[in-house]
């Protein structure tokens, strides 16, 4: 098997892994949650962070090693414009991480410490534009395949 097939499977594995982390922590998150249900929340948050960064290793693997080359993507606007939807849920998804760490922090201090509700649905919010984020990117990888953006 060549690289840029594996390399090809790999980040579309980790996408799908991605959108997965960020579904469940969608769905994991809500006002008053408890010491077990926040340390739920964190561990997919770090599972989140790194995947996250495993999708754009992988991805510039395929960007410098993989059969089109980097005169393809480099050159290729639409590549930016993914690149930064991609930068944008990074950005995003600090707020949230932040979040959880302090209320991490919290139930170290405080065993019975809940979630605010105001703090969760904040949260929350973070993630489902985040999620809606990823539609953009999606567009842009059908763009760039089919030459869109030279």
């Amino acid at each position: 098997m060549d690289s840029d097939l594996l390399l090809t499977i790999g980040h579309h594995f980790l996408v799908f892994a991605l959108v997965g982390i960020l579904a469940a922590e969608v769905a994991a998150i809500r006002p008053n949650m408890n010491a077990g249900q926040i340390e739920h929340l964190g561990i997919l948050d770090i599972a989140y962070g790194i995947v996250a960064g495993l999708v754009i290793v992988v991805g510039f693997g395929r960007v410098f090693y993989g059969a089109k080359g980097p005169d393809f993507f480099l050159a290729n606007h639409v590549f930016w414009a993914k690149l930064g939807c991609f930068v944008l849920i990074g950005i995003l998804s600090a707020f949230p991480t932040v979040r959880i760490i302090g209320w991490r922090r919290a139930c170290k201090a405080d065993p019975a410490y809940t979630v605010p509700p105001a703090e969760a649905e904040s949260a929350r919010r973070f993630m489902i534009v985040e999620a809606l984020l990823i539609l953009p990117i999606l567009v842009f990888a059908a763009m760039m395949v089919r030459g869109y953006g030279l």
